[in-house]
């Protein structure tokens, strides 16, 4: 028997699925394209519930509830921030997630907890389909396919920008005709989470000549007066961050302190090639100071308190943990099966790192873990191992050996 199609890939698809289902639940950021896809949707007649997941990006609720009032379409904002602190970002502490070691992830997180809200919220409303607007140049198009699939919805899925390319002028103008004048040609587009802020397209297009203008950063911007120095100490607890200079904070409070902490100095800014599904590459800029500090002192206590061997197969594990995360298959075996080794590592990772902070560098002056490998006064250890290594008696088998004075005996 052949299954039906269940894929959402163009305009056509989606009008076609809006026309035959009863209730649609779209993702809805409050941007060109999802705005744009809301007013299809309403235009073939169905019910819709616009979700908006707040992952800490600060959201403006009364303008995302002005576009969906004016479609007659409902919102539903979820404060998704705890899950995606605990359910992605710690772990992706845990396991250094860096793409090929050079920046930390970020979507890679984010959309699989989206799309775990998605499928949660559609199931409890009944709806049929569940859309999303991302296309064929975002990576975001596998990860919430990917991951929508994994966690078994059985309605339609998926994104009309796959097949369907419209430009933003064409969009603007529809939205322009249906009564919101409000929307404008954008050359840089741009994802934010607690975690991380990044940027791509528009004067980011072009790898061998691109301008990434200053007003595209917030946690990384000068400050007046400039801070000199600083003093930082992070405290972990079974591998986990839990308290900033002796004050114990929530995960959320204590990423979003170091944002601001850290980024005062002009710390945590990235700029890297991503593969897309086929194998091409685009460039993204991006800010994470709470990221770039985090997963550095994580390294240290590791280094710290790890057999050498272990932490080998660890930085193995780590690449393959974030090759499944990026790829968009979050919630599959492998990705479980690397994260349980990963997790049976982190119960040594207890200690204290303390950082010296200064204009653009955060320098490491002090790793103290509570169950170290290292030494802590290599000259005493010099005289102590050399004293154990020393004081031995060689002695050989009694049967290899041959009695001297026997010997000379039978000579004589």
């Amino acid at each position: 028997m052949i299954q039906p199609l269940k894929r959402i890939r163009s305009i056509d698809d989606l009008k076609l699925v809006a026309a035959h289902c009863e209730h649609v639940l779209t993702l809805f950021s409050g941007g060109l394209d999802s705005t744009y896809a809301l007013k299809c949707l309403v235009d073939s007649g169905c019910r819709v519930t616009a979700l908006t997941v707040d992952l800490g990006e600060g959201i403006n609720a009364a303008d995302l509830q002005q576009i969906t009032a004016h479609f007659g379409a409902e919102l539903l904002v979820i404060d998704g921030q705890q899950a995606f602190a605990e359910d992605a970002v710690l772990p992706a502490i845990r396991a250094n997630a860096r793409y090929m070691g050079i920046y930390p992830i970020s979507s890679s997180l984010s959309r699989p907890i989206i799309a775990r809200f998605a499928v949660e919220t559609a199931l409890r409303l009944g709806c049929n389909a569940i859309v999303h607007t991302a296309n064929q140049s975002q990576n975001t198009l596998r990860r919430l396919n990917g991951a929508i699939a994994q966690l078994g919805y059985a309605g339609y899925y998926g994104t009309p920008y796959e097949y369907t390319a419209i430009s933003r002028e064409e969009k603007i103008e529809a939205l322009r005709a249906a009564g919101l004048p409000h929307f404008q040609a954008r050359g840089i587009s741009g994802d934010a989470n607690l975690w991380c802020r990044e940027f791509e397209s528009g004067s980011l297009d072009n790898p061998e000549s691109f301008w990434v203008p200053e007003s595209l950063f917030d946690w990384t911007v000068a400050v007046d007066p400039a801070p000199v120095s600083s003093e930082l100490s992070i405290r972990f607890d079974g591998g986990r961050p839990v308290a900033i200079d002796g004050e114990v904070l929530p995960l959320v409070e204590l990423i979003a302190h170091l944002n601001r902490r850290v980024g005062a100095f002009g710390i945590g800014r990235y700029c890297g090639l991503e593969h897309l599904e086929q194998g091409e590459k685009v460039l993204e800029v991006r800010e994470a100071p709470a990221a770039m500090v985090l997963l550095e002192a994580y390294r240290h206590l590791e280094t710290a308190v790890l057999d050498a061997e272990l932490l080998r197969e660890k930085l193995h594990m780590e690449q393959l943990w974030v090759r499944e995360a990026i790829e968009g298959r979050w919630f599959t075996p492998l990705r479980a099966a690397t994260d349980r080794f990963i997790q049976e590592t982190v119960q040594y990772v207890s200690g204290t790192v303390n950082y010296r902070l200064r204009a653009g560098a955060a320098d490491v002056c002090a790793i103290r873990a509570d169950a170290p490998l290292y030494l802590t006064d290599r000259d005493s250890w010099e005289k102590d191992i050399a004293a154990q290594r020393s004081s031995r008696q060689l002695s050989l088998p009694t049967n290899s050996v041959l009695d001297a004075s026997k010997l000379l005996a039978e000579e004589n």
